[in-house]
This record gives structure tokens, C-alpha cells and sequence, in this order.
């Protein structure tokens, strides 16, 4: 897949988080990525954890399904808040968002 090996990360876990200070309630996230994102009732974005279960506790991480990468990465890329970050599990490092390298 050319996004792991863009950002150097193939075979690597990865993970993503919202910082909902930062959220400008766009939804560009959730139109990428509804598996992976949702806005809430007050307007923000927050992840999806297992069974679809909204996180709303602020700075909830999961885990980034491979299939969904791409689309996660674009919603990172898109935000115009630049509050989602993605990075890897092993040592956290950020690998898309606005504290990657």
C-alpha cells in the first residue's frame, strides 16, 4: 500500500486520535471515514471504537483498520482543524497529522 511506505510505516500498527479542542466540526472526517469517525451532538468529531461504539471521551485512540487507512490518512490530510493524528502503536511516533515529521 504507497500510504505505509510514504510514510515509512509498512507492517507497522497504527492508531488514531482526535483533538477535539482543535475540531472545527467540519464532518470532512466522517465523509472519508464513518467507520472510523463521527461527529456528535455537540457538533465535534470523535473515533469509533469496537462495535461501533462512539468515544466521546476527549482523545480516545483506536486502532486504524488496514482497510481504512487510506481513507484515515486522507481525513488527516483534508481537516481543516489539523486535529487528527495518526501514529504508530510501537512507539507513538505520528506519522500523519499536524506533529508528523
Amino acid at each position: 500500500m504507497d500510504v505505509l511506505r510514504e510514510a515509512g510505516v509498512a507492517g507497522d500498527a497504527l492508531e488514531v486520535w482526535i483533538d477535539q479542542d482543535l475540531c472545527t466540526g467540519d464532518g470532512i472526517c466522517a465523509q472519508y471515514a464513518p467507520d472510523v469517525f463521527e461527529l456528535d451532538i455537540d457538533g465535534l468529531a470523535y473515533v469509533r471504537g469496537a462495535g461501533d461504539e462512539l468515544l466521546s471521551e476527549p482523545g480516545a485512540v483506536v486502532p486504524v483498520p488496514l482497510p481504512l487507512l487510506t481513507d484515515v490518512v486522507d481525513s488527516a490530510r483534508e481537516c481543516p482543524g489539523e486535529c487528527i493524528h495518526v501514529r504508530r502503536v510501537s512507539d507513538r511516533v505520528e506519522v500523519y497529522g499536524p506533529d508528523a515529521e
